[in-house]
């Protein structure tokens, strides 16, 4: 009898064992790997992966880095970083809440814009203002909408618009060519 049960115990163990090795951070990881990838809006901002020079007004490529795009979160988020090492840095997260493409811009006026993608027709995203953090209202000076216009897999065009008291106040664009 106490060699049944001590049978028992170690086959519970070894199938309980088996059943919880599904749940170590490394085995989710491997079976999220094996699954086929499907699709998700986020793809076309994770190709942007690397770094992105300022074209000049002579249409070539200056040496000037100004955006640095970067996968983070296993690959659930995308960091942008724009203006490197000046004054004028700035972080945009991108990434996925539920079937919405987001981001949430981190601006050098100390405001935390979050933006959604509302519109994405052939080669160009749309992004409106969908709230934030550290305004008291969309009236406060905020980044209200971005654009990104994807001419080629090398080549971008951006458009950041600049709103306070519900009128666009600047637009700041940025044509880019992959280093």
């Amino acid at each position: 009898m106490r060699r049944m049960m001590t049978m028992l115990c170690v086959a519970a163990l070894t199938v309980g064992g088996a059943l919880h090795a599904g749940d170590m951070p490394g085995d989710k990881a491997a079976a999220a790997a094996a699954k086929p990838a499907v699709p998700s809006k986020l793809d076309v901002i994770r190709k942007l992966a690397g770094d992105w020079v300022q074209v000049g007004e002579d249409g070539k490529p200056t040496d000037k880095v100004v955006a640095t795009y970067r996968l983070t979160a296993g690959g659930s988020a995308v960091e942008e970083t724009l203006f490197r090492g000046t004054p004028h840095e700035m972080i945009t997260i991108y990434h996925m809440d539920g079937n919405d493409l987001v981001l949430t811009h981190y601006c050098v006026t100390g405001n935390q814009p979050r933006m959604k993608a509302e519109k994405q027709t052939g080669d160009t995203l749309v992004f409106k203002c969908a709230g934030g953090t550290n305004m008291k209202s969309e009236n406060d000076d905020h980044m209200h909408q971005a654009t990104i216009i994807f001419k080629d897999d090398d080549h971008i065009q951006s458009a950041w618009e600049e709103f306070k008291d519900g009128k666009n106040v600047m637009t700041a664009s940025l044509n880019l060519t992959r280093k």
